[in-house]
């Protein structure tokens, strides 16, 4: 398992570029639940998939799951703070994490 250390500075700008697989919300909490949910199940992969020119295409390693995925999420000072402890690699949560936020994070430190 790898512990991957994030923060989004302006949470109310975090949104992904298809509004339809974007996080909606304002929390930390609610944050660190979407991401979550996005590691342990295929849901966001198979609507994100479905809007594919060719969806048959798609890498199929790219809707790998990790039922014990875990986020947790805090506010600091002047940005959010989210702990993701999974076993993806980093090229899957990297993929989820620009479908749900966009560009509006920042990968601080794993381990």
């Amino acid at each position: 398992m790898t512990t991957y250390y994030l923060s989004v500075k302006d949470l109310s700008r975090a949104r992904g570029p298809d509004k339809e697989l974007s996080f909606e919300g304002l929390d930390p909490v609610s944050l660190a639940s979407a991401i979550a949910d996005a590691m342990r199940g295929d849901g966001l992969f198979q609507r994100w998939r479905a809007k594919q020119p060719e969806p048959d295409e798609v890498d199929p390693s790219l809707g790998v799951v990790d039922e014990a995925a875990a986020a947790e999420g805090e506010l600091s000072t002047n940005r959010t703070d989210v702990r993701l402890t999974t076993s993806l690699p980093m090229r899957i949560v990297k993929h989820r994490l620009n479908l749900l936020i966009g560009s509006s994070w920042q990968l601080r430190d794993t381990r």
